[in-house]
């Protein structure tokens, strides 16, 4: 199964989990390219949990649309992927490093809060205060 909503102007948000069919592919990619439509300096959470091989019929409906998903990179600047897979997070921060243009970084899921933060360039104020926490006066 493969969601998208857009939660704010400039956000898309993507669940990916279990078995991905052909149409699946072409309604989550369909919905995918519309919801991205007007977006600039664009954020993406993408959380892949309990992942599954998209099914061969899914992986050429994606093979026919990579030329507008390639063109969906210049919409974003920032996409923060969320899985318990090493792997995975792993591939997507490689993928990072081949589109210039889009920085990706990877969290473990229970790093939610984190991803958040890091898509939001917020910085935790706790690890601040814990700097001054002992400071003498």
């Amino acid at each position: 199964m493969l969601n998208v909503s857009k939660p704010s102007a400039n956000r898309i948000d993507i669940e990916l989990s279990g078995v991905l069919d052909a149409a699946g592919m072409q309604a989550a990619l369909d919905h995918l390219i519309e919801e991205s439509e007007g977006i600039t300096h664009g954020k993406m959470l993408y959380t892949i949990s309990d992942f599954e091989m998209p099914t061969l019929g899914a992986m050429a409906v994606e093979f026919q649309r990579m030329p507008k998903l390639f063109s969906l990179t210049s919409k974003f600047d920032k996409c923060a992927v969320l899985s318990d897979a090493a792997w995975i997070r792993r591939a997507a921060e490689i993928e990072g490093a081949v589109i210039p243009s889009l920085e990706i970084k990877s969290f473990a899921l229970a790093d939610a809060k984190a991803a958040e933060a890091w898509l939001n360039d917020t910085v935790e104020e706790e690890s601040n205060d814990a700097e001054f926490e002992n400071f003498p006066i």
